[in-house]
C-alpha cells in the first residue's frame, strides 16, 4: 500500500477520504469561504486547501464526480487531471459548468475525486517505420458503430 502525505493549508480543511471500502477514488472538497456561482459554460479553478506528496512512481488522477456531472453538468475542464509526484503546490480543481443553468459550489462541497495510480515512464525509441497491424491507421469509428 502506498502512502499519501497530505498537508492542510488551514486547520478546518477537509482531508480527502474514501467513502466506501471498495472506492477507487477519494473525494476532494472545495476549500472556499462562500458559494462560488458558475454560469453556463463558465470555468473556475477551485482550491481544495491541501497539498500532497506522492511516493516515487505514483501519480494522482483528478476525475469528475459522476453525480455532479449528470445532475448538474459540473465536470473538469481537462476531463482527467494528473498531479505528478514532484508537484508540491495546492491541489486545485479546474471545473466547468456544461449545463444550461447556473450552479453554485458550496463551501466544503465534494467537487472531484482523486485516484492514486502507479505510473511507468517509457523509454523513447525513434524508428523509421512502425510495425503493421490489421487495424493500421483506422480510428475514430473505423471499427463500426457498436
Amino acid at each position: 500500500m502506498t502512502i499519501l502525505k497530505i498537508e492542510r493549508l488551514e486547520h478546518n480543511v477537509n482531508i480527502p477520504e474514501y467513502k466506501t471500502e471498495g472506492a477507487a477514488g477519494m473525494d476532494l472538497c472545495a476549500a472556499i469561504k462562500e458559494p462560488l456561482t458558475l454560469k453556463p459554460l463558465e470555468r473556475a479553478l477551485v482550491p481544495t486547501g491541501i497539498k500532497i506528496e506522492l511516493e516515487h512512481g505514483y501519480e494522482a488522477q483528478i476525475r469528475p464526480r459522476s453525480g455532479l456531472s449528470i445532475k448538474h453538468g459540473i465536470t473538469l475542464i481537462n476531463c482527467v487531471g494528473t498531479i505528478d509526484e514532484d508537484y508540491r503546490g495546492e491541489v486545485c480543481i479546474p471545473v466547468v459548468n456544461l449545463s444550461n443553468e447556473t450552479y453554485s459550489i458550496e463551501p466544503q462541497e465534494r467537487i472531484a475525486q482523486m485516484i492514486i495510480a502507479r505510473i511507468e515512464q517509457a523509454k523513447i525509441e525513434v524508428v523509421t517505420q512502425l510495425s503493421s497491424t490489421a487495424r493500421g491507421a483506422g480510428g475514430f469509428g473505423s471499427t463500426g458503430r457498436n
